[in-house]
């Protein structure tokens, strides 16, 4: 053991020799090379050097820099660009730059001229997969819903064809006809429900196909949006009344008459889950279920509104009317940032995750960039012409794909930089399990907010405020009474219970009230 001990004892030594040896070695190399740099300069004595500590060795300011390129070298692999490069990355990462966008070489070429076929040819096989086309002539023009994962699309024919898939596999969930005319289309929570805005009613499907619901109450919608965070379900019909049906208990939680004729055009800010109506006088009305009327009113057009859009910040809502003019507003000032003019209305708009925004107008669906930063928009960014008249039309979440449903089927088109690629599997999961599927509902549920919490301003803020604002109880003291004291009491309210019967007025019109005056 002593042996091992000792033995020890002189590999340290000769270790901390070895490190003596290179410090001594690198303060005379670094010394020569200043005394050199110093010579050239000719003001060897005038100047001063800072020096700093490295493993004992005192090296001054400008080896210690050319030291520090060496080893950053060394870990990037020999190539001392490579940091610059990495740096160059992550700040072109952070700053967003115009990322999947497409962009020409020359000015005299323009992307609306660009068509789907040389995209398809651009991009990779699976990429390339994502632009098809349904051919369905007998039961358009079809209505069209992605769900909020943006895996999973359900088709409505205006005849009665319905049919739900998963999009990107070509997977099949179920397909029929409901023999009556379907006006919209929409996914509810999850993807194992979907409802449908029919003639008679509003009818729950499940991806089976299976009918479990029927609100007959609800006759004669013409449009539904669904608020995921209240569970809510907003239907317009063409008497002009408004309905929120709660999802989670399968009641109404309030129904408004607008008194505003006909609701065919509607959306909803994903930021207040504030409900937005077209109407034909060219304004736009915003509503809660808590409130009766209007939470505010806008003049945009001088001819009826055809079609809203709002943003996901929730900041800008896009209208366009029968006036041929597509406009921008500025939902915080109420004020219009741009003004296009368009070859005619447009039935159908909708705003994609990175602020893209499509037109679908007769046969020819436009999509415009930058709509909310510019004045006017000169030329589209992309153009295509559909087989027949466009429906409805809308951006998949999270995918560089726009869907379109017109009078011959379906049709999905390649936007590329149009969808978010980041994606945050805690709110939306497109690869949920089934498990992960069931505690996802369970957690919605309990997380689910109030319809009282709708509205344009921040209604936690105020409770929160109110409630604190509360001033403290004072708690009196309670005095015990004897018996001459309550018997004193008892008079005391016979008496007054007296006086209020003598001046009370009797109605003529009662008959009793005559007939206790005789």
């Amino acid at each position: 053991m002593s042996e091992q001990k000792s033995s020890a004892k002189d590999l340290d030594l000769e270790k901390k020799n070895k490190r003596k040896k290179r410090t001594k070695n690198a303060k005379r190399y670094y010394d020569d090379k200043d005394q050199k740099d110093e010579k050239d300069d000719g003001d060897a004595s005038k100047q001063k050097t800072e020096t700093f500590t490295v493993d004992g060795a005192d090296v001054s300011r400008r080896r210690l820099a050319k030291w520090k390129k060496r080893r950053m070298a060394k870990i990037d692999g020999g190539d001392p660009s490579r940091s610059k490069v990495a740096k160059q990355q992550k700040t072109a990462f952070e700053h967003g730059e115009e990322a999947g966008y497409v962009e020409f070489e020359s000015d005299e070429e323009h992307d609306s001229r660009l068509s789907q076929t040389d995209i398809v040819d651009a991009v990779d096989v699976t990429s390339a997969t994502k632009h098809f086309d349904l051919s369905l002539k007998d039961f358009g023009p079809y209505y069209i819903d992605y769900n909020r994962s943006g895996r999973h699309l359900v088709l409505g024919g205006k005849r009665g064809h319905m049919a739900a898939f998963d999009w990107q596999t070509k997977k099949l969930h179920c397909e029929f006809n409901a023999l009556e005319t379907v006006n919209s289309v929409k996914w509810l929570h999850q993807e194992t429900l979907l409802a449908a805005a029919q003639r008679s009613g509003v009818y729950v499907y499940d991806n089976q196909g299976v009918e479990i619901h029927v609100l007959q109450q609800l006759d004669a919608v013409l449009r539904m949006e669904f608020l995921p965070y209240h569970m809510l379900l907003v239907t317009a019909n063409e008497k002009g009344f408004l309905g929120y049906t709660d999802v989670s208990m399968g009641t109404r939680a309030a129904s408004i008459c607008t008194g505003l004729g006909r609701l065919d055009v509607m959306t909803h800010n994903p930021q207040n889950a504030v409900v937005l109506l077209g109407h034909a006088p060219g304004t736009v009305t915003m509503w809660t279920p808590t409130t009766k009327g209007p939470v505010m009113k806008m003049l945009c057009h001088k001819a009826p509104v055809s079609a809203l859009a709002v943003d996901s910040t929730g900041n800008y809502v896009a209208t366009s009317g029968v006036d041929r003019r597509l406009k921008v507003f500025d939902l915080r000032t109420c004020q219009p940032l741009s003004t296009t003019r368009l070859t005619m209305g447009a039935s159908s708009l909708d705003f994609s995750q990175r602020g893209l925004l499509a037109a679908a107008m007769a046969t020819r669906v436009q999509v415009y960039r930058d709509v909310c930063r510019q004045t006017s928009v000169v030329s589209p960014y992309l153009s295509h012409m559909c087989g027949g008249s466009v429906q409805q039309l809308q951006f998949c979440p999270f995918e560089d794909v726009l869907g379109v449903g017109h009078q011959r089927g379906f049709t999905s088109l390649i936007v590329p930089g149009s969808g978010e690629a980041d994606i945050d599997a805690m709110e939306v999961n497109p690869y949920a399990t089934k498990k992960q599927r069931q505690n996802a509902e369970v957690k919605l549920l309990l997380d689910k907010l109030q319809p009282e919490m709708i509205g344009l301003t921040n209604w936690v803020k105020d409770l929160s405020s109110k409630s604190r604002s509360r001033p403290p109880v004072s708690k009196q003291p309670v005095k015990k009474l004897g018996k001459k004291e309550k018997e004193q009491e008892v008079r005391e309210k016979k008496r007054a219970s007296v006086k209020t019967e003598d001046k009370q007025e009797y109605d003529p019109t009662d008959v009793l009230a005559r007939f206790r005056k005789r």
